[in-house]
């Protein structure tokens, strides 16, 4: 037989060199080319295959002579040329400067598919090492009696733990395909064959490009259909085992049903390790294939969420970070959350807070967060009395931030922010407040204390003994504009809270001029206008405080952002309510300033509400009601408000033009004349639709009487 390997040429050629992203090691990929060629060069037959190769590196330490050990990895792997000697010194050096895979990196490389390694099953013994280029005979052995069938997919197993055989099992169809037909076959008949079998697809399943084969092969639909079947036989046994306990329970003394009972036991926990084993590792295998959105869809459909949400009364924490990592990938979307909120899972991830294990900690914290963005689920938080757990745990300084992000999203809904106060947070939350010292108040932290002074039963708690005093002090001293938001929502109260701001009302005025932020103004200012007190003497501090000239600049459109300006409108409404301020405000020529102002925004209800409001609160003393009826155009302008569509802007220019009628005979005359106009307007409207919805009804009987 003539001899054809000399015509043999292969190449490989290196694509690219990069850290494997948990273990210390260099990844080699790179992409081999065989072709056999005649005498004359021609090709006869080629093949293009790409690989992998990890080269491990397990003695680098922050010690080890880097480029020595370069030298040595390039000269121990044929793979790579000594031109790459410069790229495998920098991969080290960032090797040896990474840190260690502790905290969230032990988590990712959990729930990423490394799964420890699983010993040889019960009735197996193994005494060959598989070898690729006996892939063939361990397929055929798949199509063999059960026992055969377990020994080929373990020896398959054998070489598929090893990343480098990767490609070339898939290369194989027949091996792939044999192994998807013995799973959907088979596995219900015994458990060690499916667990090896599943096992086999998550080593694939660790690599992305494999993703979508494991999928035309059907593996997600036979993994979820042996997941519910597991949960299943596990309800079952559990069920056999608790009537076992309850007979014997009934007859003690019987020893039978004492030896039964110890054998249902026994059979049990048998049962329950080969469960878990296989669980796991179904679990872990659908949760890499949820990386593509499409079979994650898929998955949903089946009713993967109620599977997970099952398995979370388990002990097994390992199982359970695997179970929340997933849950935490599916809660980023709407549905899935609305699927979650149907099965109860917060009450099921109510035990696990708190838990000694860190990792699982942390990403039930996460999912918790990922939730509490629904409100339905907020709600179920705190029906389960979640918020003292939460809050207990504030302490832990590597979950404090996310803590803080869940409480604050709690703290939004007015309905729960009650609870706190329940929970006996309130004054803990104000202690960490002024802990924080000379230090800028964390962000989280002031944004709970803001929405949590909305409610009253939190402000008098935040208000009591020198609670008001010492907030007071460290936001003059801090001028700190969050803190201050907070102080104004603690003043909208009435009751007991209000009266304690009058000692404050002069330190707060003192803000107020054109040396500070607007925003810390706008704040004083709406601190000021909520206090609604009767012994509060606004001319001594319009006076005292020379108020006036900066509110009237204020009002010049432009000068100030428009949500700052209409605090400036809210604040004239509020001291106008005093005949001597509004005389003060008459004289400084602040009225022009808001028909101008009006002008602006007529558009803006908000606005046109406020400043209507100064013009009625004006009409009520006689010296300022004068000014504004002879010397303005405010009642005309009120006049034409009046039939606004908003109906509260109307209603206040209705009350408004009543006062004035019952003062001016002129503008009474006018009013009501303009009332009779729009009356008479609203009733024609009236008759018109009735007069052409009675002409519609005769034409339609015309026409049924002549179709007649």
């Amino acid at each position: 037989m003539q001899d054809y390997t000399h015509y043999i040429k292969r190449c490989v050629s290196v694509g690219s060199l990069e850290v494997h992203p948990t273990k210390k090691a260099i990844v080699v990929e790179y992409e081999m080319e065989a072709s056999i060629q005649e005498d004359s060069g021609d090709v006869i037959l080629g093949e293009h295959r790409g690989g992998q190769k990890i080269l491990c590196v397990p003695d680098l330490s922050p010690s080890t002579d880097v480029e020595a050990l370069a030298r040595k990895v390039v000269k121990g792997c044929e793979l790579i040329s000594s031109s790459y000697l410069p790229k495998v010194v920098q991969l080290l050096y960032y090797l040896q400067n990474r840190k260690s895979s502790s905290g969230k990196a032990k988590v990712e490389k959990k729930v990423e598919g490394d799964v420890k390694e699983l010993p040889f099953f019960e009735g197996i013994e193994l005494n060959e090492e598989a070898t690729i280029t006996k892939l063939d005979e361990y397929v055929d052995l798949l199509y063999e009696d059960l026992q055969k069938k377990i020994r080929g997919s373990a020896l398959i197993l054998q070489l598929a733990r090893k990343p480098d055989n990767l490609p070339e099992l898939l290369h194989n169809e027949a091996a792939l395909g044999a192994l998807a037909r013995v799973l959907g076959e088979d596995w219900k008949q015994s458990v060690e064959l499916a667990t090896i079998i599943i096992y086999i697809f998550l080593c694939f399943s660790k690599f992305s490009h494999f993703h979508e084969v494991l999928r035309d092969n059907g593996i997600v639909t036979l993994c979820m259909s042996q997941v519910e079947h597991e949960l299943k036989r596990h309800d079952m046994w559990c069920k056999e085992l608790h009537q076992e306990n309850k007979d014997g329970e009934s007859e003690p003394e019987n020893g039978s049903l004492r030896r039964d009972k110890g054998k249902a036991l026994r059979k049990y926990q048998e049962f329950r390790a080969k469960h878990e084993q296989l669980l796991k590792l179904s679990l872990n295998l659908l949760f890499n294939l949820a990386e593509d959105t499409g079979t994650e869809r898929k998955m949903r459909k089946k009713g993967i969420v109620g599977l997970l949400v099952k398995v979370l009364d388990r002990d097994d924490e390992e199982m359970l970070v695997l179970v929340v990592s997933f849950l935490k990938k599916l809660s980023i979307f709407l549905e899935k959350n609305n699927d979650m909120a149907k099965v109860d899972i917060v009450e099921q991830l109510d035990r696990l807070v708190p838990c000694a294990h860190e990792d699982l900690l942390n990403l039930t914290l996460h999912l918790l967060l990922n939730l509490c963005c629904d409100s339905v689920l907020r709600a179920k938080m705190v029906q389960v009395r979640l918020l003292p757990k939460l809050f207990g745990l504030l302490g832990d300084e590597k979950n404090r931030q996310i803590l803080m992000i869940i409480l604050c999203h709690i703290s939004m809904d007015d309905c729960f922010k009650g609870s706190f106060v329940d929970a006996g947070c309130t004054p803990h939350l104000l202690q960490m407040l002024f802990e924080c010292g000379e230090e800028k108040v964390e962000a989280n932290l002031i944004s709970i204390c803001i929405n949590l002074a909305v409610n009253q039963r939190n402000a008098q708690l935040m208000c009591e003994g020198d609670g008001l005093k010492m907030l007071m002090k460290r936001a003059l001293n801090t001028k700190d504009c969050q803190l201050m938001k907070m102080i104004r929502n603690l003043s909208k109260h009435d009751g007991p809270t209000k009266p304690l701001f009058i000692d404050y009302v002069g330190d707060l005025a003192a803000q107020i001029h054109a040396d500070e932020e607007d925003e810390w103004v706008c704040d004083c200012l709406g601190t000021l206008s909520n206090l609604t007190l009767p012994y509060l003497d606004w001319e001594l501090m319009l006076k005292e405080y020379n108020l006036l000239p900066y509110l009237e600049d204020r009002l010049q459109p432009g000068s100030a952002q428009d949500d700052f300006v209409l605090e400036v409108v809210i604040m004239i409404g509020k001291v106008s309510m005093n005949g001597a301020c509004a005389a003060m405000l008459v004289q400084s020529g602040v009225i022009p300033a808001l028909c101008e102002l009006l002008a602006v925004q007529q558009k803006d209800d908000k606005f046109v509400f406020q400043i209507v409001n100064v013009f009625s609160q004006m009409v009520f003393h006689q010296d300022t009601r004068d000014f504004i009826i002879k010397d303005t155009l405010v009642p005309t302008y009120l006049i034409d408000m009046m039939l606004d569509k908003n109906v509260e802007i109307g209603t206040l220019c209705e009350n408004t033009l009543n006062v004035i009628a019952d003062y001016d005979v002129e503008w009474r005359r006018k009013f009501l004349k303009e009332k009779f106009c729009f009356q008479n307007r609203e009733w024609l409207s009236v008759v018109r639709f009735h007069q052409v919805d009675e002409s519609e009804t005769y034409l339609k009987d015309h026409e049924r009487t002549n179709s007649c």
